[in-house]
């Protein structure tokens, strides 16, 4: 493959979609290859049938090489499920030299993730938050600058190892190598949100097929992700439920007559619906259609303002309002529903609400310029800083910054010595 092309692989509950772009000069990226295949063997982000998991991602391979006339060698993986879990910490270090060094935020990164997790869980992502010099705090990039002590505040995430280990199975088993493993939620806001949206405090919120991603920026830092494993696939159960009808026509009718606005309906408008066993089908009103649609659709909103009033230490909604001053924005592909603004509005005490689309966008733009392919946009646009790599393996880690370590004061005394003699 082109060493420009950057391919990105979402895995996701209804749909697996691999994408090939490279990034261009002026912050554009250029599609020029898509497979999307219907997903088998997925549920909330984790696999349930390896085979046709790994079928699928073949498939959806084949078609975006031939798309983009070129072969595929390496993927930058998703990942979302229930299983993902965020803290924030922070680390010391002693700055050598009286000015930063790429090794001093290397170590003082180090020390901020040197924190212990479950023997099940994976360090996922060392995302910076900001960095303190001394006394003088807020420091973006602290590389040359002069001091004693460095402080790195992070974020970090972690994830289920077995659960990526499927996935990175599946994967492999396609002839791929793993470039790089990315949240789902840090994917989708590298596709959606603005630098002004960060600095003045935002909610991204990924509604996806079966998990919803929350993603919380205050002060132009990542400051909480979590995954709620409830979203779009709930609203075609309560319709298969509530109307006695198979799963795949409950999805069909949402998307084809479902949305939030009961009053925009003629209420002798009728629709007809696929029953089980054979059965004939059955007429309703859309209306009720859209009830039921409406009731699934507040209840999951609900969840995320639960989820996000956990930030408000204790001062509610108004104290929420005031971190997220650019309000809520709403992606993935269950955010394409009819109404979702206003319902979220009313849900969230009018803050502000967005649905969040992809832009900068050349190529084959018309087939992916919607929010159902945030994550998968995001994670050509996304990328680990040399400071914030995910590594399985933190003991390599560790190893690594010991070495660079006694080489760095290898070199101090050998400069001192040179200035003596």
């Amino acid at each position: 493959m082109e060493s420009n092309y950057t391919v990105g692989l979402d895995i996701g509950s209804s749909k697996i979609v691999l994408l090939i772009g490279e990034q261009m000069a002026n912050n554009m990226i250029n599609i020029v290859g898509i497979g999307e295949v219907p997903a088998k063997g997925v549920d909330k982000g984790s696999v349930t049938d390896l085979d046709s998991v790994v079928t699928a991602i073949q498939n959806a391979l084949t078609v975006a090489e031939e798309m983009a006339n070129c072969k595929v060698s390496s993927v930058n993986l998703s990942v979302s499920g229930a299983h993902i879990e965020s803290t924030n910490e922070s680390g010391t270090w002693a700055i050598d030299d009286n000015a930063v060094s790429s090794y001093d935020i290397e170590s003082v990164l180090h020390n901020a993730q040197s924190i212990k997790i479950r023997d099940d869980q994976r360090l996922l992502h060392v995302i910076p938050q900001q960095y303190s010099i001394d006394s003088q705090e807020g420091i973006s990039n602290p590389l040359g600058l002069a001091g004693v002590k460095l402080k790195a505040d992070v974020h970090l995430i972690t994830c289920h190892n077995d659960f990526v280990k499927n996935l990175e199975k599946a994967v492999e088993l396609c002839g791929l190598l793993i470039e790089q493993l990315t949240f789902s939620g840090v994917a989708s806001s590298a596709a959606i949100l603005s630098e002004d949206e960060k600095e003045l405090g935002v909610c991204i919120v990924d509604i996806g097929s079966g998990t919803m991603d929350i993603s919380v920026y205050i002060a132009g830092a990542l400051r909480h992700s979590s995954v709620l494993a409830y979203a779009g696939n709930s609203v075609s159960n309560d319709i298969a439920i509530t109307f006695s009808s198979p799963q795949s026509s409950a999805e069909k009718i949402k998307i084809k007559y479902g949305c939030l606005q009961r009053d925009s309906i003629d209420p002798d408008e009728m629709i007809e619906l696929t029953s089980v066993g054979g059965r004939n089908a059955r007429t309703l009103q859309r209306q009720m259609l859209v009830d039921v649609i409406e009731a699934r659709y507040s209840e999951l909103l609900e969840l995320i303002k639960k989820e996000l009033c956990k930030l408000s230490s204790g001062s509610g909604m108004e104290g929420l309002k005031q971190k997220l001053a650019a309000g809520i924005v709403i992606t993935g592909g269950a955010a394409q529903m009819v109404g979702l603004v206003e319902v979220a509005e009313k849900v969230f005490d009018n803050m502000q609400v967005r649905i969040g689309k992809p832009e900068n966008l050349q190529g084959l733009v018309d087939d992916v310029a919607t929010p159902a392919y945030s994550t998968v946009l995001g994670l050509l646009r996304f990328k680990t800083t040399p400071f914030s790599k995910n590594d399985e393996s933190p003991d390599v880690s560790g190893f690594s910054v010991i070495i660079s370590r006694i080489r760095s004061r290898f070199s101090v005394i050998i400069n001192r010595i040179k200035k003596e003699y």
